[in-house]
């Protein structure tokens, strides 16, 4: 008989699946901890009724002693919850941005190339993107957390505790593995985990994970609205001059800015800041004959004859 956590899991998975159109083939993110093994198990579940091919990627990063035994042990615990195959693959983790940047960026390109892998992030892994969102500053996009359908990922956890995670994993008799680094308060998500969210549910008397999740949802909503108006109105004003200005003008702040960001990030722009975008917006907004804005990648945006445009610079400013 099946237990109600298993079965909560369970359900999560095929209300994802019933939402998509899953490939043949479904791939599942699979630590060794308690949320990617129930996972791996109720895609296994869901995915030979439907049909489906379910395989299991277990990214090693090579961080700690013994890594690669654990990523063997996740691939065997995986292929006994029923996955159809079990595969491990090594992430080179480099670059910048911390130890925790370089080890996601470097785990998302271990597991890219794949129509869909289904990743284990819970309600509560949820609610910490968006304090980490809101702490930063960050705006409606990063407050508004984790899409459950972002190709090729899929996130059909979002709604479910960890507590039932970890439920779903007694009773199936696994014994899951404890990531070290969960518990290293170096890591700002850890103290959030550990520190910050307890003592929110103690302050507010619970359900402060639950809130923060409904939030996300709501600003997703409302951003993907906004976004859909945004697009529009970009088809409207772009051109290969630039954007009109005056059709820019016309619109509300929030929905030019989201015009001016789709412009940008289209033509080129990387790193694009809150500050870039809003110092782009007032050649349109705050318009006085003022000189262009200097953006990542050594480009440049300017307004002339009515148009914004955007321009390469082959050399950095100053020179």
């Amino acid at each position: 008989m099946t237990g109600q956590a298993v079965a909560a899991v369970r359900r999560a998975v095929r209300a994802f699946l019933d939402t998509v159109e899953p490939p043949p083939e479904v791939c599942v993110a699979v630590s060794g901890g308690a949320d990617s093994l129930a996972l791996a198990e109720a895609a296994a579940y869901a995915g030979h009724r439907r049909g489906l091919r379910v395989r299991a990627l277990v990214v090693d990063h090579g961080l700690q002693e013994g890594s690669a035994k654990i990523a063997r042990d996740a691939a065997a615990a995986a292929k006994a919850l029923g996955v159809d195959e079990a595969e491990v693959r090594r992430a080179d983790v480099t670059g910048p941005g911390g130890p925790e940047a370089a080890a996601r960026k470097a785990r998302y390109r271990a597991l890219a190339g794949h129509p869909l892998v289904l990743l284990g992030h819970t309600l509560d892994d949820q609610a910490e993107t968006v304090l980490l969102g809101l702490g930063r500053g960050s705006g409606p996009r990063s407050v508004a957390g984790m899409r459950p359908h972002d190709p090729p990922w899929g996130r059909p956890l979002l709604a479910v505790p960890r507590a039932t995670t970890r439920a779903a994993c007694a009773e199936l008799g696994v014994e899951p593995w404890e990531d070290p680094h969960n518990a290293e308060p170096r890591f700002t998500r850890v103290r959030l985990r550990t520190e910050v969210l307890p003592l929110l549910e103690d302050v507010l008397n619970g359900g402060v994970a639950a809130a923060l999740a409904r939030t996300a949802a709501q600003l997703r909503e409302d951003s993907e609205a906004l976004d859909t108006l945004a697009n529009s109105i970009f088809t409207r004003a772009g051109g290969p001059e630039g954007l009109d200005v005056a059709t820019l003008t016309a619109e509300p702040a929030a929905v030019r800015r989201r015009v001016l960001r789709r412009w940008l990030l289209a033509s080129g722009v990387r790193e694009l800041t809150d500050a870039h975008l809003r110092a782009v917006d007032d050649l349109v907004a705050r318009w006085r004959g003022q000189g262009g804005v200097w953006l990542p990648g050594n480009l440049e945006a300017r307004r002339a004859h009515g148009r914004l445009c955007l321009t390469s610079q082959p050399t950095t400013r100053g020179e």
